[in-house]
């Protein structure tokens, strides 16, 4: 157990490395918007730009937080009875669901989202919503990356139920800030 134990703290460090710092384009994210509510509002000189990177800095930060999201049980989870069942059983629940539901849906957006990064970065893809409209291609890029991370997570979540099931109590999170209940 010790070993995958490990194994589930450096993917689990993987996604706090990547997610906490993603987490900051949201600063970017306001500023831009500020920006041009006040060049537009205050100064009658709206920009061009700031809607199409609004959107793609929000994406980004909103997908590359997803496996982070993952890593801290932050999901949302409808578990009225769930939490009423012993560790082992709610291991084996999450494992089965894992399998029928989250590592499927994880491979299409993996393959789906390659495919829309490889056709985008081929026609050097740009956002329609202005005649100037920025490069789109990067931001599509995000989407098979995000859901790599988010498949990786996935894994560690997968030994995290096999260690469960194996001992009967969940391993450790990494502490981070919490809701307080």
């Amino acid at each position: 157990m010790p070993r995958l134990q490990k194994v589930i703290k450096a993917i689990d460090s993987i996604s706090t490395w990547i997610g906490i710092p993603s987490s900051w384009l949201n600063m970017v994210l306001t500023f831009v918007v500020c920006y041009d509510v006040t060049a537009r509002y205050l100064f009658n000189a709206p920009t061009d730009w700031a809607f199409d990177y609004a959107i793609q800095l929000y994406g980004t930060a909103f997908m590359l937080c997803g496996a982070y999201a993952l890593a801290q049980n932050n999901h949302v989870r409808c578990d009225m009875v769930y939490r009423l069942l012993p560790v082992r059983i709610q291991a084996a629940i999450d494992l089965a669901m894992y399998f029928i539901f989250f590592f499927p849906g994880i491979i299409a957006l993996v393959w789906s989202g390659y495919r829309f990064a490889e056709t985008s970065w081929r026609f050097g893809e740009r956002s329609v919503a202005v005649p100037s409209g920025p490069p789109i291609y990067f931001f599509k890029t995000v989407i098979p990356i995000a859901g790599a991370l988010i498949a990786l997570q996935g894994i560690g979540e997968l030994l995290r139920c096999v260690v469960a099931m194996k001992t009967g109590v969940w391993p450790e999170r990494f502490e981070d800030v919490q809701e307080a209940v």
